[in-house]
């Protein structure tokens, strides 16, 4: 992606703001954290839900990254970030209404948030509390060692465009509905809710990919780099890693083709009249 040189963001702090770290143990439950929280979910939920687990997370040395290389991580994030805002203010317009842009905090360790406290190992994501996505750059080393993504720097403008779309999903009001839904419901149907969800921010990923390439910023083998990420998080995926079997009844984000067929659809399309996943999966949001 051609992002050096070009205008960063205003909407971008650093730093732990305080609070303890989430504890979680083994890497399948590891694994099992980071699809959950990586694209969106519930953040509150299994933040709390970590603060109950008494086991530290040994850090292998092979996922640290130096000052340097996290430095320029989140200056080409904070391009991304300024290239949503341009995006969405955009597409907002068309439909008659105002984008209020979401903060990117990027921390080391621990952090605490309007979701509750969190460690790296949490993941990328976004907390509608405070529509503040919070990220570890490291998280990238997990992508691809952990997770099997080829890497590259659009896969990790995925990640945050994927956040992006769940706080897209808070303007329109679509979260704020989904999760007063799912609190009515069992587990089973609450996670169709979840994959609809997911996949959404996919698609929005993928009308964001389209106009960073209308505008002449992505390079060649961009867009394969974010299919991979998008396909390195399928549920599917995560499972067959952290089990050795796939429980499709157990989806919360959606198998590796949906999510790869909602990105690739938002780039296609790139319009909210094309972006209704819980339509196509017969779920109602009204």
């Amino acid at each position: 992606m051609k992002w050096q040189g070009r205008e960063g963001s205003s909407n971008v702090g650093r730093g732990s703001s305080g609070g303890g770290p989430v504890k979680i143990g083994g890497v399948g439950l590891l694994l099992l954290v980071i699809v959950y929280s990586l694209f969106g979910g519930n953040p509150r939920d299994i933040i709390n839900e970590q603060n109950r687990t008494q086991q530290e997370q040994q850090v292998n040395n092979s996922e640290k990254a130096s000052s340097k290389e996290v430095e320029e991580v989140e200056k080409m994030l904070s391009v991304v970030l300024k290239d949503t805002e341009d995006v969405w203010h955009e597409k907002f317009s068309e439909i008659n209404k105002t984008y209020e842009e979401p903060k990117l905090h990027f921390f080391e360790g621990a952090v605490s948030t309007g979701c509750g406290n969190a460690d790296k190992n949490v993941g990328p994501f976004y907390c509608s509390l405070d529509q503040t996505i919070y990220m570890d750059v490291t998280f990238y080393n997990m992508l691809t060692q952990k997770l099997g993504a080829d890497g590259g720097d659009y896969a990790m403008a995925y990640v945050l465009a994927h956040e992006v779309g769940h706080h897209v999903q808070k303007e329109l009001g679509i979260l704020d509905r989904v999760h007063n839904i799912q609190r009515r419901l069992n587990e089973k149907d609450a996670n169709k809710y979840s994959v609809a969800l997911e996949t959404q921010a996919d698609y929005f990923a993928g009308v964001f990919s389209y106009y960073i390439k209308e505008k002449g910023y992505l390079e060649e083998g961009d867009i394969e780099e974010a299919i991979s990420a998008v396909q390195s998080v399928g549920d599917d995926h995560i499972q067959k890693m952290g089990q050795g079997y796939v429980q499709p009844e157990k989806f919360t984000h959606g198998s590796s083709e949906l999510r790869n067929e909602w990105f690739q659809r938002g780039f296609k399309y790139h319009d909210f009249e094309h972006a209704d996943s819980f339509g196509e999966m017969g779920l109602r949001i009204q």
